[in-house]
């Protein structure tokens, strides 16, 4: 029988304050342990112990005890590891953050099943021997470059999850656009939901899930024939910057489902757009920044990646407007 491999322990010391409590209000209190995972741990060998005794989770603990959480390594079984030049932004033992460029798809799917983030990150991983399940914070469009989180512990993308859903994690764009916002920043505070005659693109709708997107104009070129926008998301709907973007009147710049080219699109392409769409082949979206909060070591992390070289040519094409 193969021997079971654990994650390093998390440990937990037991205050004064929490002397007489139950092992689960201490976690819960402590780390923020979700009841999920705390089912989870409870039927791991070594899941739970207090002074290396194993434990149940009503059990109750004295001042100075020390508490030990296992988690069992995992691997992604189902994806193929494959090499793939990996721009990595930063990685320890907890957290991984990578520049994903665009044109690559993030995690398998029907029809994705080689060549995704995940077949070179699982490779990454076995490479180095670590026993790592693929566990992507959020996702990006496949046409989208960018920053991207992947927890390498189940705790770790809980806590990561949470803070994702608590409007804790900053995340920034760079979004290159056709006209220019009438506001010079402002709040598209506007309902996202699937269009029903096409299930495969997103619109705005008064039925549809809340989302919020906050943008500020940079820059812009020309005669206000585009604009460089930063842009904050509050919500993380699928193609949530795309629409909300084509909603202003301002789509992104090679956008082939929500742009001028879009051939359901009720405006004329701008003068000199041939040539913009010429400088790229997918949409001008930039995951530039991302920050959150370590859910190890507690510490702020921003990060940042710079843009791409497609995006570089578009920017130089622009300045000639």
């Amino acid at each position: 029988m193969t021997k079971q491999l654990y994650y390093e322990p998390l440990v937990v010391q037991v205050l004064d304050e929490d002397s007489g409590k139950m092992v689960r209000t201490v976690l819960e209190r402590r780390l923020g342990v979700s009841r999920k995972l705390l089912s989870r741990l409870k039927l791991t060998e070594q899941g739970i112990t207090v002074n290396g005794e194993r434990v149940y989770t009503n059990d109750r603990v004295g001042a100075g005890d020390r508490i030990e959480l296992r988690m069992e390594q995992e691997e992604s079984d189902d994806i193929l590891p494959e090499p793939m030049e990996l721009d990595i932004v930063y990685e320890d033992a907890d957290v991984l953050v990578v520049n994903k460029p665009p044109g690559i798809v993030v995690h398998p799917t029907h029809g994705h099943y080689t060549g995704t983030l995940a077949n070179g990150v699982v490779f990454h991983w076995k490479q180095l021997g670590e026993r790592v399940r693929f566990r992507p914070i959020h996702r990006l469009d496949e046409e989208t470059s960018g920053l991207v989180a992947i927890a390498k512990t189940p705790y770790v993308h809980q806590q990561l999850s949470e803070q994702l859903q608590a409007g804790e994690v900053d995340k920034r764009y760079r979004a290159y656009v056709y006209g220019c916002p009438a506001e010079a920043a402002g709040t598209v505070n506007e309902p996202i939901d699937r269009d029903t005659a096409n299930p495969h693109l997103r619109v705005v709708t008064p039925d549809g899930y809340p989302s919020v997107t906050h943008y500020e104009v940079e820059t812009v070129y020309g005669s206000g024939d585009a604009a460089k926008v930063n842009v904050k998301l509050e919500t993380g709907r699928t193609h949530q910057i795309r629409v909300h973007m084509k909603h202003l009147g301002s789509p992104l710049i090679g956008d082939k489902l929500y742009g001028y080219a879009d051939e359901g699109s009720a405006h004329d392409a701008p003068a000199g757009s041939a040539a913009l769409e010429a400088a790229i082949s997918r949409q001008a979206l930039h995951a530039a920044i991302l920050s959150f909060t370590h859910p190890i070591t507690r510490e702020r992390m921003t990060f940042e990646a710079g843009l791409p070289e497609d995006l570089r040519r578009l920017e130089a094409a622009l300045r000639q407007l």
